[in-house]
């Protein structure tokens, strides 16, 4: 499996999937080192290769006082204090193509949202920095579709570029993966299943963002057994308190089963 050799990431050895995992958004300094400590000592014990996942701003939201962000460069800032503090790669998207250059600066891998994956000179802003550029699958868009999203990127002069699947629009209401799609976005990228994001219910009448957290292990293991290169999962230690997606965030406290049990499942798929 091709990562790029990120700088500070661990453990690529280790046959394990890649984990980018982390809260929605930054929402202080405190928080941030909080969370990236505690999946630092689980992903060290169980030797999976970690990025510290957490966005600098929240640019799409259902409502205009919706949380969006503590300020752009205090929360790259943080980004960067997370690195350093554990010596650890982060990630974090970008929105506009004035986005790229700045998250660039404090961040390893650089991450188009699926609303804005078409967008093509957000991507070729995001390329020419020359950081690892994580595609997020449109939820309106075919596996076979993201070829082309790939190959903007290589377009622009760089080769590091991975996919990561975050469900598609079943209704208004619903988010399902369809598992077929991992084989195909292989062929094209290095591909990652976002598991939290896919178990959200967007679309609800309050214009806040409902999901299913209590499927997260279901859709991680289908996706560990199926050969996903890495895994996305959000976290934090209050998601019913978070100020962005906790309706289908991982409660901190239960990552240390969900990760055990997943590379345990890992281990075993190898061997077959």
């Amino acid at each position: 499996m091709e990562l790029h050799n990120i700088p500070k990431l661990k453990h690529t050895d280790s046959n394990q999937f890649f984990l980018l995992a982390g809260p929605c958004a930054i929402e202080g300094e405190t928080m941030a080192l909080r969370i990236a400590e505690r999946v630092c000592e689980l992903t060290d014990k169980l030797k999976i290769p970690y990025i510290f996942k957490g966005s600098f701003k929240k640019a799409n939201r259902s409502r205009i006082d919706s949380f969006t962000g503590i300020g752009d460069e205090k929360a790259l800032k943080i980004l960067r204090k997370v690195s350093e503090t554990f010596d650890i790669p982060t990630v974090t998207d970008i929105h506009e193509v004035s986005d790229a250059t700045m998250a660039a600066a404090y961040v390893d891998v650089l991450q188009i949202p699926a609303f804005l994956v078409r967008q093509t000179d957000l991507v070729v802003a995001a390329a020419k920095t020359a950081k690892v550029v994580n595609l997020k699958k449109g939820q309106f868009m075919s596996p076979e579709a993201m070829k082309h999203a790939v190959q903007k990127v290589k377009d622009a002069g760089n080769e590091k570029v991975w996919i990561t699947d975050r469900g598609t629009m079943f209704g208004y209401q619903d988010m399902i993966v369809d598992f077929r799609g991992i084989p195909t976005m292989r062929q094209f990228a290095p591909t990652v299943l976002d598991v939290t994001h896919s178990l959200q219910q967007p679309n609800q009448t309050s214009g806040v963002t409902g999901g299913r957290p209590e499927m997260i292990e279901t859709i991680a293991r289908a996706g560990v057994v199926n050969n996903i290169d890495g895994l996305f999962i959000e976290t934090h230690f209050d998601p019913a308190n978070a100020k962005s997606d906790g309706a289908n965030m991982l409660d901190l406290n239960h990552l240390e089963k969900l990760l055990t049990n997943l590379a345990a499942i890992r281990t075993t798929v190898k061997k077959l």
